[in-house]
């Protein structure tokens, strides 16, 4: 693309200007800005982002409450929270609903072109995986449709998420070893900070439960290390 279409929703005024006079000075943003999640909400409507920044914390409706709205109809969409305040309650809430990274602020717009950066990386490596042939792996009394994102087992579909998907495959490719957290943080999130390390361990939860049907596939906590698929 010839420029990436970024909406910030952002209630601090003098910040968001700053914010986005600064990545569109860089030629490689067009921006559009919100002053809460009610007007965001309506502007993903209208604007049709590539990207979303939201801060968490505003009037009339939250950052989170607006992401929740937006997943309903778009789970793909590359969504980073802000925020000065670092509540392990609040992010946490956003990684459930599935954002692709936490940025406290204040932050310089270079540290946010940089995250936008990484994610996008991530998407083009994703878009490569999905465009490939369609992909079924044998897992127990399962079998992993990549392509699809989805368990099936006899007549029964299970749907996993796309982070859930990746995850999945990950550890398929390397059954009966260990995949150091570090790996998969720095893949799929960026960094391996503490609030990407919880996201995982929900996902990793979540995926626990769609194959709790088959003992003997599991994913197994190698502590101070690891995940380890085995079936």
């Amino acid at each position: 693309m010839d420029s990436i279409k970024l909406l910030l929703v952002e209630d601090d005024n003098s910040f968001r200007q700053i914010t986005k006079d600064s990545l569109e000075m860089t030629g490689k943003y067009d921006v559009f800005d919100a002053k809460n999640g009610l007007d965001g909400y309506d502007a993903y409507k209208s604007f049709a982002p590539d990207v979303i920044v939201t801060d968490i914390d505003m009037p009339v409706m939250s950052g989170l409450e607006m992401i929740a709205k937006i997943r309903k109809e778009d789970p793909d969409i590359p969504i980073l929270i802000t925020s000065g305040m670092t509540d392990p309650k609040n992010i946490g809430k956003g990684y459930a609903l599935e954002i692709d990274n936490y940025i406290k602020k204040p932050y310089l717009p270079a540290e946010l072109d940089h995250c936008i950066k990484v994610i996008f990386r991530r998407i083009n490596r994703t878009i490569k995986i999905n465009n490939e042939e369609n992909k079924i792996y044998p897992l127990g009394l399962f079998s992993f449709d990549l392509k699809n994102h989805c368990l099936i087992r006899e007549d029964e579909k299970t749907n996993l998420t796309t982070r859930e998907a990746q995850i999945l495959q990950l550890l398929y490719e390397d059954k009966g070893s260990v995949v150091k957290r570090k790996d998969i943080l720095e893949r799929f999130w960026g960094t391996d900070d503490y609030f990407n390390s919880r996201s995982l361990d929900v996902f990793v939860s979540k995926l626990r439960k769609c194959l709790e049907e088959d003992e003997s596939v599991e994913i197994v906590t190698v502590r101070g290390e690891g995940l380890r698929l085995s079936f």
